[in-house]
C-alpha cells in the first residue's frame, strides 16, 4: 500500500487549467483516469488527510504509485479525451457499464453496392445505418418481414446472392415479390439503393408521408379501375401501419429522445434507456456497473452518455436527451453531444407532461433490472461460495458461516420498539426460520440495550433447547448456575407477504403463545439450531451489546461482527479500527443484502404494530367480545361514543350479546376516557369516534 504522499506533485507544479488525469500503480498500469475544470485544485482533494477520502477514494490512491495529466483548451477537449483513455486503458477504478445482454439492432448495410437488411450484433460498424437496438431478434424479423411488401430491399447473405447472379435466377423471395432481386438485374444498383434509403427514412420515423404515397396511388388505381393493384397498394399500406403499430407512440409526432434512467445502491447501478424516433420507442437497452469509484446519479449519468454516445455520429445522437440528473458541467457535456450531432442538442431533465410519465417508466424498468441482476447474482453457487470464503478469511472465521442470523432494531422516535432476526443459510435467505421481538425489557429509544435484550432472548432459548436434549452440560459456562429461564420471546404477528413468518409463529387459539423451540410434529425448531455468525445491523456499541449477552450465556463459539451503514465497515468486538472489505467484494455484497432484509423485516412489523395501536379501539380490551360482536355493536349503536352512553339494558339488545358481556362493555367503555374529539377542517364537522369513520 502506497502513500500519496510519496508521489504527490510539489506545490505550484500542477497547472489551473482544464485537463486530463492518470493514477498509475507500480506496475505502470493506469488505474483511474479522471478530467477537471481545474487540474490543481481537483488533484489537491485526492492528497489531503486519508480519513477525510471517500474510501473508494482511499483504495484507489493508496493503490496509486503515480499521477500525471495533460492540459487541454476546453472542457468539451477534456471530456473526449477522457473517454478515449478510459476506452484505452481500461482502468480498474473507473466505472465501466457492461451490457447485461447482447441487444440485436436492425441493420441496412448502406456501405455495399445492393444494401442488405439483416439483424447485427456486437460492435457497430462503419457505413452501417442502425436501428433499435430491439428485446428480441425475432420482433426485428416480424417488423421486416411486414415492410418487404413496399420495400423490397435484399436480404440475403453474399453467399446466396453470388449463387442466384451466377445462376440467373433469384431467390423465393424474389418470386413472391418481397425481394426486388438486384442479383437478377431486375432493378438497377441506384434504384435499389433508393430502395434501401426509403426503407431506412421509414424506420427512421418518417412514416406518414410512404403512407399517404400508397394511399394516393391506391384510390388512382381504383379509379382507373386497376382493382388488383388497388388491392394490393391497400395490403401494403396496411402492412406499414400494423409495422407502426409494433412500437407504441408514446411522444408527440416528430418526436426524437432518448431518456436515460439510474437505479443504484451502494455498491451497483444500473441504467436503462429508451431510445425514441418519431415518437414512437424505437429500442431499449440496459447496463450494469459496479460503483467502484466514488460517483452520485450525475456522475454515473454522464458516463452512461459517455459510453451511448462515444462512437456516434449524426442521427445517432437524438436532437434531446432526457436524464434523471443532470452532470456536473452540463455545458460541456451537451456541447460534445451537439459536435457528435452536427447541431444543438438538449439535455434536460423532464419536469412535467408525457416525457416526465415515460421516464417514470424508464425508472421503473432500471429498478426491475437492478434487482433483476442481485437476484441472479445471489442464485449463483460459485459466487456464494466465494462470498462465504471473503467473510471468514476477513472475520479470520475457520471455516465458512453456513448459517449467519443478522439483527436489527426498529421503532419510531422510542415507539412501538421491534427487532427482527432473519436467517440465511448458504448464502440463500430461510425465510421459514425469520423470527420477530418485542422490546419489554424498558420503555424508550436505546438501540444498544435493545440489541443486548434481543440477542440474549434467542441465545437463551437456544441454551433452553440444550438443556432439554442434554447437551446442556457441554456449552454451559462454569458460572452459570440453574436453569435458564424462558425468554418472554413476542410471537411474531401474521406475515406481510408469504414466507415472512411461519405458521406456528402465530399465538394459539386461546391466546397464549405457541413453544418457541419445537414444530408440531416434534422437530427441533429455528432457535435449536445455533449460527456459525451473528450479524448486527450497527456498530462498535451494537456489537459490543451483542458480544456482552453472549458472554452473559457463557457462548463464546459463536462469531459476532457488526455492519455499519455509512462507510458499509465490518466492526468486531473489541477492536477499535472496523475490517473494510473492498467494494468489489462478494463477501460485503452478501453481508450488505442479510443487512437489507433484517431492516426489512423490521420496519414491516413495526409499521404494522403502530398501524394496529392506531386503529386500536376500548372493545379490545373486553374478554370474549370478538371481532363479529364487536362489529355488531357498532353497527346497532352508530359509533362508539354513543355506545358509551347506553344502559346495559339497551347493551343486551343486541343480537348475540348477553348480560355478563353487556357489563364488560359496559365496565371497559367506562374505564377509558373518551379522546380529545377530532375536527375536519375542511368542513369544520366533529369527527365521530368510531372505527368506520362517520361524521356527526
Amino acid at each position: 500500500m502506497a502513500d500519496p504522499s510519496s508521489y504527490r506533485p510539489k506545490p505550484g507544479q500542477i497547472p489551473d487549467s482544464p485537463g486530463v488525469y492518470k493514477f498509475r500503480d507500480e506496475y505502470r498500469r493506469v488505474i483511474y483516469v479522471g478530467k477537471a475544470k481545474n487540474l490543481r485544485q481537483r488533484l489537491a482533494n485526492y492528497f489531503q488527510d486519508l480519513a477525510g477520502l471517500h474510501p473508494r477514494t482511499r483504495t484507489m490512491v493508496t493503490t496509486a504509485a503515480s499521477v500525471e495529466w495533460t492540459v487541454v483548451s476546453t472542457e468539451v477537449e477534456a471530456l473526449q479525451l477522457e473517454y478515449s483513455w478510459i476506452k484505452e486503458y481500461d482502468p480498474r477504478f473507473n466505472v465501466k457499464y457492461r451490457d447485461d445482454k447482447s441487444y440485436p439492432y436492425l441493420a441496412v448495410t448502406l456501405n455495399e453496392e445492393f444494401p442488405r437488411v439483416q439483424v447485427m450484433r456486437g460492435a457497430k460498424k462503419k457505413g452501417v445505418r442502425y436501428f433499435g437496438p430491439y428485446g428480441h431478434a425475432w420482433a426485428i424479423r416480424e417488423t421486416v418481414d411486414l415492410m418487404l411488401r413496399v420495400f423490397p430491399v435484399r436480404t440475403c447473405s453474399a453467399g446466396v446472392f453470388k449463387n442466384a447472379a451466377r445462376s440467373g435466377r433469384p431467390c423465393l423471395l424474389g418470386y413472391i415479390g418481397k425481394c426486388s432481386a438486384p442479383c437478377v438485374g431486375r432493378v438497377s444498383p441506384q434504384e435499389h439503393r433508393d430502395l434501401a434509403e426509403d426503407f431506412c427514412d421509414f424506420m427512421a420515423g418518417r412514416t406518414g408521408t410512404y403512407i399517404r404515397r400508397l394511399e394516393k396511388d391506391m384510390t388512382r388505381a381504383a379509379e382507373d379501375m386497376e382493382y388488383e393493384r388497388a388491392a394490393r397498394l391497400r395490403d401494403d399500406a396496411e402492412a406499414l401501419r400494423r409495422a407502426m403499430e409494433k412500437s407504441a407512440v408514446v411522444l408527440a409526432d416528430a418526436t426524437d429522445a432518448d431518456l436515460i434512467a439510474v437505479a443504484e445502491d451502494e455498491l451497483e447501478a444500473a441504467v436503462q434507456i429508451f431510445h425514441v424516433r418519431g415518437g414512437r420507442v424505437r429500442g431499449q437497452r440496459g447496463w450494469v456497473t459496479d460503483k467502484v469509484e466514488a460517483v452520485d446519479t450525475a456522475g454515473l449519468v454522464e458516463h452512461a452518455l459517455q459510453q451511448l454516445y462515444g462512437e456516434e455520429t449524426g442521427d445517432s445522437v437524438p436532437k434531446e436527451v432526457l436524464v434523471p440528473a443532470l452532470p456536473d458541467v452540463p455545458e460541456a457535456v451537451s456541447q460534445w453531444l451537439a459536435d457528435r450531432r452536427g447541431s444543438q442538442v438538449s439535455l434536460r431533465i423532464p419536469q412535467r407532461g408525457d416525457k416526465k410519465d415515460l421516464m417514470g417508466t424508464v425508472q421503473r424498468n432500471a429498478q426491475q433490472a437492478l434487482a433483476l441482476h442481485k437476484t441472479k447474482r445471489a442464485s449463483d453457487l460459485t459466487t456464494r461460495s466465494r462470498a462465504l470464503e471473503e467473510i471468514a478469511e476477513a472475520l479470520g472465521l475457520g471455516s465458512a458461516p453456513l448459517r449467519v442470523e443478522c439483527f436489527d432494531i426498529s421503532h419510531l422516535q422510542g415507539d412501538d420498539v421491534v427487532a427482527s432476526m432473519v436467517v440465511f443459510e448458504d448464502g440463500l435467505a430461510r425465510k421459514s426460520e425469520y423470527r420477530r421481538f418485542q422490546i419489554k425489557g424498558f420503555e424508550g429509544q436505546d438501540d444498544v440495550r435493545s440489541m443486548h435484550e434481543v440477542i440474549g432472548r434467542r441465545f437463551k432459548r437456544y441454551l433452553q433447547e440444550k438443556e432439554r436434549t442434554g447437551e446442556w452440560e457441554e456449552i454451559r459456562s462454569p458460572g452459570i448456575t440453574g436453569p435458564v429461564p424462558a425468554p418472554d420471546t413476542a410471537p411474531a404477528a401474521p406475515p406481510s407477504h408469504p414466507g415472512d413468518a411461519s405458521p406456528q409463529d402465530g399465538p394459539r387459539e386461546d391466546g397464549s403463545p405457541q413453544d418457541e423451540s419445537r414444530e408440531d410434529d416434534g422437530r427441533p425448531k429455528r432457535f435449536a439450531y445455533p449460527p456459525q455468525l451473528v450479524v448486527v445491523d450497527g456498530g462498535q456499541p451494537q456489537v459490543a451489546a451483542a458480544k456482552r449477552a453472549l458472554d452473559e450465556l457463557g457462548i463464546d463459539d459463536i462469531a459476532v461482527c457488526g455492519l455499519a451503514k455509512r462507510l458499509e465497515e465490518v466492526w468486531l468486538p473489541d477492536e477499535d479500527d472496523p475490517v473494510v472489505l473492498p467494494r468489489s467484494s462478494e463477501g460485503l455484497y452478501l453481508l450488505q443484502r442479510i443487512r437489507d432484509e433484517a431492516h426489512r423485516f423490521a420496519i414491516t412489523y413495526q409499521r404494522a404494530k403502530r398501524a394496529k395501536r392506531v386503529r386500536s379501539s376500548p372493545l379490545d380490551d373486553v374478554a370474549g367480545l370478538g371481532e363479529t360482536r364487536k362489529q355488531a355493536l357498532i353497527k346497532h349503536f352508530g359509533s362508539v361514543r354513543k355506545l358509551r352512553q347506553a344502559t346495559i339494558d339497551e347493551i343486551c339488545e343486541v343480537p348475540g350479546i348477553g348480560r355478563r358481556t353487556a357489563e364488560s362493555v359496559a365496565v371497559a367503555l367506562a374505564g377509558a376516557a373518551p379522546p380529545a374529539p377530532a375536527v375536519n377542517t375542511a368542513t369544520g364537522e366533529i369527527i365521530d369516534e368510531d372505527d368506520g369513520g362517520s361524521t356527526s
